[in-house]
């Protein structure tokens, strides 16, 4: 799959929910209305939308929610897509999550194929996670923490970086992660959904918290990449890689190898931008695939060349970040 603009796609995020057991300020309100059940795609109607996509090419899947771990049956799409890793078609199959539900599924993920998650964490202080999650509690991230590292699972732990909420702690997470032997990235805050506060209240510049880090870290830039649109660098003092998305400072569209799927088979060509795609329809119009994979070539002829975020303006788009997975 070639967009319009060169840009080979390999990497498909799916969202298989929206629903979540946190509240997080900057990506819900904390009073949301979910879509209702009925409307979402079944786990096997997932399982063949991917099993489309790496049929085209795509050699990275990341499973997003929401929260992914609080959907009913979840392990069995896990299940289900680990043979792609098995036949060599996929590199790599894995997910986001805010950690809560590790202790019930770190082990059964490991055992589906998954070698590595992303774990949400913006602060190590008990009463700010609490303010930052409303709702969430940080022992049971902690808990999940510890599972996914019995597990043998890699963790890395994703940031956003909040004016006035936690950044005085970012180079102390610089450290416990070291300490712990996990990866981190730091993320600007974007301008996606009414979350009932000002995106500028919110937003902290990466180039500045890269200066301020430097400060105290011996930073060396690596070319090193996940398959997403961090920057990193290494840690001299920690033997550590700590990375930057900078959707604000500095875009990282011109690289842009992927696709999001929501869990009602919207296909989103571009985070910050509205241009999507109707996938469920062509996939439940016949028992073949060559539908769905006609729409998808379509939707991929209609990726936008990137997004156009802008602070301050209010929401660049309507939706949610949950109803993406980010």
């Amino acid at each position: 799959m070639i967009d319009p603009f060169g840009r080979k796609i390999s990497y498909l995020r799916v969202s298989v929910t929206d629903r979540c057991d946190f509240r997080c300020v900057y990506c819900m309100c904390e009073d949301m209305t979910f879509l209702p059940k009925a409307d979402l795609l079944t786990l096997e109607e997932l399982d063949r939308m991917c099993g489309a996509f790496v049929r085209l090419g795509v050699r990275k899947l990341r499973i997003t929610g929401g929260e992914p771990l609080v959907r009913r049956n979840i392990m069995s799409l896990f299940r289900a897509l680990g043979r792609h890793l098995e036949s060599g078609d996929l590199d790599e199959l894995t997910l986001t999550t805010n950690g809560s539900q590790l202790p019930k599924y770190a082990r059964d993920l490991a055992l589906a194929g998954v070698k590595r998650v992303n774990v949400s964490l913006d602060t190590l202080d008990a009463d700010k996670f609490r303010a930052i999650t409303r709702w969430g509690e940080m022992d049971k991230v902690m808990a999940g923490l510890e599972a996914a590292r019995e597990a043998g699972l890699a963790v890395k732990i994703n940031m956003v970086a909040l004016k006035g909420v936690n950044e005085d702690e970012l180079t102390h997470m610089i450290a416990w992660c070291g300490e712990r032997g996990h990866d981190l990235t730091f993320i600007e805050t974007m301008p996606i959904g009414d979350v009932g506060e000002a995106r500028s209240d919110q937003y902290l510049p990466l180039s500045t918290v890269r200066q301020r880090l430097e400060r105290d870290w011996t930073f060396s830039d690596i070319d090193f990449h996940s398959g997403g649109p961090a920057r990193y660098v290494s840690v001299a003092e920690t033997g550590r890689k700590v990375g930057f998305i900078t959707p604000m400072t500095h875009n990282f569209c011109e690289s842009c190898n992927r696709v999001r799927l929501t869990c009602t088979g919207t296909l989103y060509m571009c985070l910050g931008q509205e241009d999507s795609a109707d996938l469920r329809a062509p996939l439940r119009a016949s028992e073949s695939d060559e539908p769905l994979i006609e729409a998808i070539h379509r939707a991929i002829a209609a990726k936008p060349k990137g997004h156009d975020f802008l602070i301050g303006r209010g929401a660049a788009v309507s939706r949610h970040m949950n109803v993406t997975g980010g």
